[in-house]
């Protein structure tokens, strides 16, 4: 028989302390009354909570409600001034930053150079500088930093990663090393799981177990099961690049795991390209490609690529975004026939190409929802979209619905500011909201 753990004072002290301040931080302001009635506290209760969360410096007083019949209430909401936290995006040619008070408001955002030379001294200065770019009043309570790579949590190194672009990263225990040299708690996180945690607010909101797929220079995937994020036991869930499939060099043959092979050869950005100016799409990279072909491929139809009519939605999830698949197809003009007809081969090709991996990758998950993300699917938009899912329905028994990001703006700095409040609120808060308060 499993004996009941009766609640001390103190615990359902914090539980209720808890309660009303993820209530204040969703609903607020809120008067007592309403605290009591929304949270089940009797109103004295309400009352010794407030008093203890106003003393504790995490709830101030925000007004009086007025226009009301009877006496005028007081309102109560969180103290945003309590806390902070910072995200930061690291890619090959800066170093983005966005620092938000308790609350979520963001206080600044900046970018700064990346580390101008080798070695884990620079890497450090260049944080610190990109750090002081968009400051708090006060130290943040949590840093988190998405990377093109993911940490393996058995050795502490960063792993995923180019060791020509990453190379200042590449040392031993690089999240503790970090957050010692810079004095603050620092967590490393892979970038594409990093747009997944902002999905999940957007295009994810209404399914919980999800994969979203980044499809641009390189491409990635994250799993997102129940809700939580799946890293994997090496950190490396969701590497679809090196994901082996048919028409692909193996990792064998490229003699090297992290080597040219894999999914990566037949879907990622330098491939697109290619394979559209063999079907005589021009464009001087993967996104003016796919773009020009969405607009040649909607010339003269009024239909788009896909015969579907839809426009694309917005959002797309790229960081510096190339023009969606609707604006290309709000410029379509007239064009030649062979030409209207290639683009669609194209498009058509390019679909099946990133529904060959996807196929894989949703008999193995089961999600309900895949997202389309990065420059390569905000460029193809809606047109693209609709393709991918008829040939991946068409290849595998998933019924997954096909979506496209709806994040606007940088969807790993979103993520990685989402993952850090919840952090910092779960600490000063003491821990995530409880299902019901303590009578």
């Amino acid at each position: 028989m499993t004996e009941l753990v009766r609640g001390t004072p103190g615990l359902v002290r914090a539980v209720n302390d808890r309660a009303a301040l993820h209530l204040l931080l969703r609903q607020g302001p809120l008067t007592r009354p309403e605290i009591s009635r929304l949270t089940g506290l009797s109103k004295p209760t309400a009352s010794q909570v407030l008093a203890r969360l106003e003393g504790a410096g995490l709830v101030v007083g925000n007004g009086l409600r007025t226009g009301l019949p009877g006496r005028v209430p007081e309102t109560y909401r969180v103290n945003a001034a309590a806390a902070y936290a910072t995200a930061v995006d690291v890619t090959p040619d800066r170093i983005a930053v966005r620092t938000a008070d308790l609350a979520g408001a963001v206080l600044g955002e900046a970018e700064a150079p990346v580390p101008a030379g080798p070695g884990r001294e620079a890497l450090v200065e260049a944080l610190r500088a990109a750090l002081a770019l968009a400051p708090a009043p006060r130290p943040p309570r949590r840093v988190v930093v998405g990377v093109q790579g993911a940490v393996d949590p058995t050795t502490g190194r960063l792993a995923y990663a180019s060791e020509e672009d990453m190379a200042a990263w590449l040392f031993p225990d690089v999240e503790r090393t970090l957050a010692e040299a810079l004095g603050l708690p620092v967590r490393i996180e892979n970038d594409v799981n990093l747009a997944a945690v902002a999905e999940r607010a957007h295009a994810a909101a209404d399914c919980p177990d999800f994969v979203l797929l980044w499809a641009d220079e390189g491409l990635g995937a994250a799993l997102v099961i129940g809700g939580r994020l799946h890293r994997g036991h090496f950190g490396g869930a969701g590497e679809v690049g090196y994901l082996p499939l048919p028409g692909a060099p193996t990792a064998r043959e490229a003699g090297h795991p992290y080597g040219r092979h894999g999914y990566q050869e037949l879907a990622g950005g330098e491939a697109i390209r290619d394979l559209l100016h063999a079907h005589g799409v021009p464009g001087a990279d993967f996104t003016e490609t796919v773009t020009e072909a969405v607009r040649r491929a909607g010339a003269g139809s009024g239909t788009g690529a896909a015969g579907t009519g839809a426009e694309a939605e917005d959002g797309a999830g790229g960081r510096g975004r190339a023009g969606t698949g609707a604006a290309a197809m709000a410029g379509a003009g007239s064009g030649a026939p062979e030409s209207v007809e290639a683009a669609r081969a194209g498009l058509a090709a390019v679909a099946g190409r990133l529904a060959s991996g996807l196929a894989s990758i949703v008999t193995v998950v089961d999600p309900g929802l895949v997202v389309l993300a990065g420059r390569l699917c905000a460029a193809g938009g809606e047109p693209l979209r609709a393709l991918v899912e008829r040939e991946l329905h068409a290849l595998a028994h998933s019924r997954a619905r096909i979506r496209l990001s709806a994040v606007t703006g940088n969807p790993v700095l979103a993520g990685a500011l989402d993952l850090a409040l919840t952090a910092v609120r779960d600490e000063v808060f003491g821990g995530p909201p409880p299902v019901t308060p303590c009578p």
